[in-house]
């Protein structure tokens, strides 16, 4: 039979009688509150990282605004830029990366609904972001080659100089290219991990919509052993 938590255990040695040392154990709500400021910890990183992807889609929405781009590129990135994807959906991740933060640090039934709405629609916009972004790196080849032909057909056929310095001039083409890949598919990795944490914080905060807990109480869905576990540091 096993000892009761109140009783003595001695233990009879050659060199006398010891009592040894048991350890008391934490009771669950201490285990509970530790597991809850853990997971609150990682809510605010995880909007934190919201914050920062949406940041990113708004500066490299702003620099593709600004920066003007060879004629054979604008109809291309016109549908992008028309469709406000680097505002609106910055926007929706940054106020979704800014009410978990909130969160981390006052919880309540109303700020958990709007959690659930705003990283719903984050998650709708990532995923019209995602279809966008996709289509404009695909016309970046054809875009590419129909400004090097446009240039190709337009070489001067006066002095030899301007013959000289057209080679540069159809380079142009190729950095304009090349830079617009380099911000679309940042712009595009940025977005899929939107999507992916707008998913997860949009599931955390339903369950925590529908709790009788006050604070992150996602531990309500999970069984008494995994409590256990996840609270002992196992």
């Amino acid at each position: 039979s096993q000892p009761m938590a109140n009783q003595t255990i001695v233990v009879l040695t050659p060199n006398g009688i010891n009592f040894p040392q048991t350890e008391t154990p934490k009771p669950t709500n201490q285990r509970q509150d530790s597991l809850e400021k853990r997971l609150k910890a990682e809510i605010k990183v995880l909007g934190t990282i919201q914050i920062l992807c949406g940041a990113m889609v708004l500066s490299w929405g702003i620099i593709l605004v600004s920066v003007p781009s060879s004629p054979q590129y604008t109809p291309m990135l016109s549908i992008l830029l028309k469709a406000a994807y680097p505002f609106v959906g910055a926007l929706c991740f940054v106020i979704s990366g800014i009410l978990s933060v909130i969160m981390e640090k006052k919880s309540t039934k109303l700020l958990a609904q709007s959690g659930v709405a705003a990283n719903i629609l984050s998650s709708l916009c990532a995923l019209v972001g995602f279809i966008l972004l996709s289509v404009n790196l695909a016309a970046l080849d054809p875009a590419f080659w129909n400004c090097t032909l446009n240039k190709e057909g337009k070489v001067p056929r006066g002095h030899p100089f301007f013959r000289f310095l057209w080679p540069y001039a159809k380079t142009n083409c190729f950095m304009a290219k090349t830079l617009l890949a380099g911000t679309l598919s940042v712009m595009l990795i940025c977005t899929v991990l939107e999507f992916c944490l707008a998913l997860l914080a949009a599931a955390v905060w339903w369950k925590e919509a529908h709790s009788n807990f006050a604070g992150v109480s996602v531990l309500a869905g999970l069984p008494e052993s995994a409590r256990y576990i996840s609270g002992s540091g196992l």
